[in-house]
């Protein structure tokens, strides 16, 4: 039908006399039997091995189409698939992250016990320093006190000592009168040997 109202245009537009719309009509007349009679000779020149071609070729269009389909859902799989892979990265990523915040709460928490450790570190020095102190007192206070009792025994015992020196001498002294006085008189010496003197 286009065809046909093209070729009614074209005689329009070419002339205008009857003369020539005469020939513009046996022209369009013979343009349009030559463009009807085309398509039907196409559709008539088909053979039965090409209508088979056809069929053939539509149904490996039909297959190719249906392994496309197949194709793409394999990739919707794949992507599926990826999007699991995905998510499980995601998962570890945050168990990595978990890790990580336990680590680090392990290190403040070292960190705590090695302020802790410093902190006993240096109060078993200071112990251990007024304990080294403390001793030493104690040890020179001690050797302080046996000095002190020795001297103190000394000079308390110095006197009695003095004491019974000159009390030993002074009765060397007396006996050795008595036994003089003894040879003289021979009654006191009866008395001195009763006495065991």
């Amino acid at each position: 039908m286009s065809t046909l109202s093209c070729t009614v245009r074209i005689l329009r537009i070419e002339g205008e006399g009857s003369m020539n719309k005469l020939c513009n009509l046996f022209i369009g007349a013979i343009a349009l039997c030559c463009l009807n009679l085309t398509p039907s000779y196409a559709a008539d020149g088909f053979t039965q091995k090409d209508r088979e071609l056809l069929i053939e070729l539509k149904i490996r269009m039909g297959e190719i189409d249906k392994r496309f389909e197949q194709i793409d859902k394999r990739f919707e799989q794949v992507d599926k698939r990826f999007e699991q892979i995905d998510k499980r990265f995601e998962q570890v990523d945050k168990r990595f992250e978990q890790v990580d915040r336990r680590f680090e709460q392990a290190d403040k928490r070292f960190e705590q016990a090695d302020k802790r450790s410093d902190g006993i570190e240096r109060r078993l020095e200071r112990l251990e320093t007024v304990m080294m102190w403390g001793f030493g007192l104690l040890f020179t206070s001690m050797v302080g006190m046996i000095g002190f009792v020795l001297w103190d025994r000394r000079s308390a015992l110095a006197p009695a000592v003095r004491m019974v020196k000159e009390l030993e001498e002074r009765e060397r002294l007396l006996e050795k009168a008595l036994k003089e006085y003894a040879n003289i008189e021979p009654r006191f010496a009866e008395i001195l040997k009763t006495l065991r003197l």
